[in-house]
């Protein structure tokens, strides 16, 4: 009886999707598939219900159907970004019929006007959308993002083939440089006027996010990426571990069609303009080389079933540091001072002119998608990133003692499957799993390091250290010799849509049995001078004298740290079609974390440093982030031309785990004597960082061809990290707070199709609590006093305030066949902080200064692609190309001016009170000072925080190649 009441359909479809549903067992957060939706209409605007509508890929044997409802309105659900067929029939009415592309993590929406039978069909589609340039207007949702697709990726010049340099074209980003020096190469992409590493990443579903420090964890060659999203604010219920942006990748995939592309990059000396601040003339321009050789390969294994795709880079570069004649000036100077005994040890000091810095990248990716039937979709994807860079860390004002080997590998591998149940019900899921193993090795062990003023500048990231060992410490933080991190995940979402509500909830569980690492433990000698080398030349015998006093030992000890993280995210979502114009997206988000403060599998309890009574009782895993959304899309008027959004949301995210990395150091040893040398403890009342994301923002449609709109955001953060440096140990709270405001316009254009161009201007600010470093949801912010941890003087901007930012990007087509590409951004000064040798902030004229009171230089690079495509045959082009960056050679040194006073080319009288500049050695001539103005001084480049080859500042640089595709 219960057998014979199953319809015959009902078992085919069973057995179809039985392969599937053995897959339906775990979790999903963050979607990198997209959505279409649609309105059928007769040629009086009435609405047709009932009619079939179906979508299709065929290259990659896709095919969906459904029928509009009571409204006329149909969606679909879940569908793989790209370019789909989709036909409409009804009773009464001809066939119509459009190509349409879907976007990563977007709904796209369609309004289609059926003809009567006998007269020639028409569908009324949105232009195709293939780049940022053509993005249509959502009317849908109240996100901010914006897509970034292959052919953005191919044809817009990138400096250094980082996926990240054309994210600066969503409003609300800025470049930033990253965070972490071996992971130089990785561009790192500011959101909300933070540092960049409170994102979330995703590649393919899959976690992408660096646990240890934030940001991006395995780097992906362009050419391996199909498409992304990049959100910058009120990100929906599917998006957790972010207080900022999240970054949403979809790589690229095989199909019946075999596709590939060859291409070769280059780039040499003598393409480059020089540094004009590191390396004047007439001195001899900085060597440098890079070469990129890309291949890529898809099509099919069994055609309509099974596809590959693999991609492999190789980036060959020998870049170099050119020594400033300051720079060479002290290191001649120090090099005197070892010939005459005054360095223990040392009888002679090599002083090069440059210091070379070999960089090699292995990039890799293979990928297979199976289609077992219409209603079930695999994937699996694997992916390599492995580079060694020598002579890292070196910088301007340090020799090449002070630098280090970093060599790197990633590893992840990614299996996904999509289920649809039904026409109404859709699941994915994604297992991921991930490696890190990285190594940095110093390059000379002499047992101490020397340390002198005009070594520090806003880029000091090498330690303190002008020559000797270098000690993997910062003013900022302290740098793994040694990192491993296996992340396992395992997510699954479920969809249903159905008359005005699609509905969709998900679960995501991510664990980490090894994340873990070692400082440097050996026996550090620092030896801290408060003037320069040259100084001392006139005086040896202060030499002898300040060598004594301004040493400081760090004995040997166990650096190493170890945690066994899980973290677990549970969402439920509505997109609610309230009306044929409002939709209202609402959800509830939950995220929590365990094992967050076990270290070495102790908890804090273990810490000897408690003895100190600086806090009672251990940090303990937050179980209250609840975090709600709720976003609004209201369309005007019948043409739907113009579509108002708003929103609202909590978004937490727990710090990084370099914030107290010292503090899991402590709960190594027993005891204070031969525990850690500077204890550190974790404050009890910890609290999950969160933010509080509000926007409201309009777009307009002025034709087919441009499109306008304004949004404000505003952002409010609590909770996160600050230090907190007693005599006795430092303690870590998530006690900051911080605020970010900003306005956007936008302005996106497409004429004839020879141009398509975007602009944005973004006004904004972004402030914070700090001592003498402010950045938002970050691990760098401290307090001045521990007594007064809210002094005046301590909020203010964060170190990525920038007041005023301009990007455009288009593509021109010009007569003889012609492509250019333009990509260019301009904006205002960033903030920095002057400061004392001891690390406070500097007094002048009996004011101390505030936290980033002062401003760097704006900041303006344009950019150029010129390409020529020959076809040779059917399906296959031959395209030579250069590339320009910087093209107009300006000077940018963003930021990166002096920070230390006691650096400053021209001495000050008096270190703890600056009143006038001493003009000379015995400072009876003075100039005084009357302006904090007289104290920006240029200390570098902005590209060079972690050496050359980073994406912005860099001096004008011109880059040829060549493609072949088919």
């Amino acid at each position: 009886m219960f057998r014979s009441s199953i319809p015959r359909r009902s078992v085919r479809a069973f057995r179809a999707l039985s392969l599937c549903l053995l897959a339906s067992a775990a979790a999903r957060a963050q979607n990198p598939l997209g959505a279409l939706r649609g309105v059928v209409e007769d040629l009086s605007g009435g609405r047709v219900v009932s009619a079939a509508v179906s979508v299709g890929n065929s290259e990659q044997s896709l095919a969906r159907e459904t029928r509009t409802d009571l409204r006329g309105e149909f969606r679909f659900e879940d569908l793989p970004p790209g370019e789909y067929t989709v036909r409409i029939s009804a009773t009464g009415f001809a066939e119509a019929r459009s190509r349409v592309t879907v976007r990563v993590s977007s709904v796209r929406q369609i309004n289609v006007t059926l003809q009567p039978k006998g007269i020639a069909e028409k569908v009324v589609v949105n232009a195709a959308t293939q780049s940022i340039t053509t993005e249509p207007i959502d009317a849908g949702s109240a996100v901010h993002q914006a897509i970034v697709y292959q052919a953005d990726l191919q044809n817009l010049p990138l400096a250094a083939r980082s996926f990240a340099n054309i994210a600066y074209l969503a409003p609300g980003t800025e470049p930033v440089e990253p965070s972490d020096p071996t992971k130089a190469r990785i561009t790192a992409v500011s959101t909300g006027g933070s540092s960049g590493l409170n994102n979330e990443i995703s590649v393919d579903g899959g976690d992408n996010s660096d646990d240890y420090i934030g940001g991006f964890l395995q780097n992906f060659s362009p050419d391996a990426i199909q498409e992304f999203a990049f959100r910058t604010a009120l990100a929906e219920a599917d998006t957790g571990r972010t207080t900022a942006g999240s970054v949403i990748i979809t790589t690229r995939s095989g199909s019946n069609l075999w596709h590939g592309e060859a291409a070769f990059y280059e780039r040499a000396a003598a393409l480059n303009a020089r540094f004009p601040i590191d390396n004047p003339a007439p001195n001899p321009k900085q060597p440098f080389s890079r070469q990129n050789y890309v291949g890529t390969l898809g099509g099919p294994v069994v055609s309509d079933k099974l596809w590959f795709f693999s991609s492999i880079e190789y980036v060959h570069e020998n870049s170099s540091i050119a020594y400033s004649p300051a720079s060479t000036e002290q290191f001649n100077a120090l090099r005197q001072l070892a010939g005459m005994g005054l360095v223990p040890g040392v009888t002679s000091i090599a002083v090069p002119s440059t210091v070379l810095v070999p960089f090699r990248d292995y990039l890799g990716t293979l990928r297979l998608d199976w289609a077992p039937s219409e209603r079930c979709r695999w994937f699996l994807r694997a992916a390599t990133d492995s580079y060694t860079t020598h002579n890292g860390l070196v910088q301007q004002g340090a020799l090449p003692s002070t630098g280090a080997t970093q060599h790197n590998n990633y590893f992840s591998f990614v299996l996904g499957e999509q289920t649809t149940f039904s026409p109404q019900w859709f699941g994915s899921l994604v297992l991921n799993s991930s490696l890190l193993h990285l190594t940095q090795t110093r390059n000379d062990t002499l047992g101490f390091a020397l340390a002198f003023p005009f070594t520090t500048t806003s880029s000091t990231i090498s330690g303190f250290e002008t020559y000797g060992d270098n000690q993997f410490v910062t003013p900022i933080a302290a740098f793994p010799v040694l990192r491993n991190q296996e992340k396992y995940q395992i997510r699954y979402d479920v969809s249903h849509a159905s008359g005005r509500h699609v509905p969709r909830f998900g679960v995501n569980f991510i664990h980490e049995p090894v994340l873990d690492g070692a400082l440097t433990a050996n026996q550090e000698n620092l030896v801290t001078f408060p003037r320069n080398p040259t100084y001392y030349l006139a005086d040896p015998a202060q030499f002898a004298v300040d060598y004594a006093n301004g040493t400081s030992v760090t004995p040997a000890g166990d650096g190493s740290f170890s945690q066994n993280v899980q973290r677990l995210g549970l969402y439920a979502e509505d997109s609610w079609r309230a009306t044929s114009r409002l939709t209202i997206n609402y959800g509830l988000r939950y995220d929590t974390t365990f094992g967050l403060f076990i270290a070495s599998g102790r908890d804090q309890s273990f810490n000897p440093a408690l003895r100190t009574g600086l806090v009672n009782g251990i940090p303990h895993d937050y179980r209250k982030a609840f975090a709600p959304r709720l976003g609004i899309a209201q369309s005007l008027g019948s043409s739907q031309r113009t579509v108002i959004r708003a929103g609202l949301g909590l978004y937490f995210n727990d710090l990084a785990q370099n914030g107290w990395v010292t503090a899991f150091e402590s709960v190594n040893d027993g005891s204070l004597a031969n525990g850690p040398p500077q204890p550190a403890l974790i404050g009890p009342h910890y609290h999950t960082p969160y933010a509080l994301h509000a926007t409201v923002g309009i777009q307009h449609a002025l034709s087919i061809n441009w499109t306008v709109g304004a949004d404000f955001t505003r952002e409010t953060g609590m909770h996160a990290y600050r230090s907190y440096t007693y005599p006795e140990a430092s303690v870590f709270r998530s006690d900051n707070r911080s605020a970010y405001d900003a306005l956007s316009l936008r302005v996106q254009g497409n004429v004839s199709r020879r141009v398509n161009l975007t602009a944005h201007y973004t006004l904004s600010s972004a402030k914070t609590w700090g001592c003498v470093l402010g950045e938002l949801f970050d691990y760098v912010n401290g307090v001045c006093d521990p007594n007064s941890a809210f002094a005046r003087g301590d909020y203010g901007p964060s170190g990525e305030d920038v007041l005023e930012r301009f990007v455009v990007a288009g593509t021109f087509q010009v007569p003889g066949g012609f492509q250019l590409s333009l990509l260019g951004q301009a904006e205002s000064a960033r903030p920095f902080t002057l400061t004392t040798p001891v690390g406070n902030r500097a007094v002048v004229n009996g004011a101390e200064t505030t936290l980033d009171e002062l401003r760097g230089s704006p900041y303006v690079q344009f950019d150029l692609r010129v390409s020529r495509p020959f076809t040779v045959r059917e399906r296959w082009a031959i395209t030579p190309f250069a590339e320009f960056f910087n093209l107009f050679n300006r000077n940018n040194p963003g930021a990166n001016f002096v920070t230390d006073i006691s650096a400053l080319p021209t001495p000050v009288n008096n270190l703890a009170d600056a009143t006038a500049f001493c003009l000379n050695a015995a400072c009876t001539e003075t100039q005084a000072i009357t302006s904090l103005n007289q104290l920006r001084v240029p200390a570098g480049a902005l590209g060079d925080f972690f050496g050359p080859g980073t994406t912005v500042g860099i001096p004008f640089a011109a880059q040829l190649g060549i493609k072949l595709s088919f």
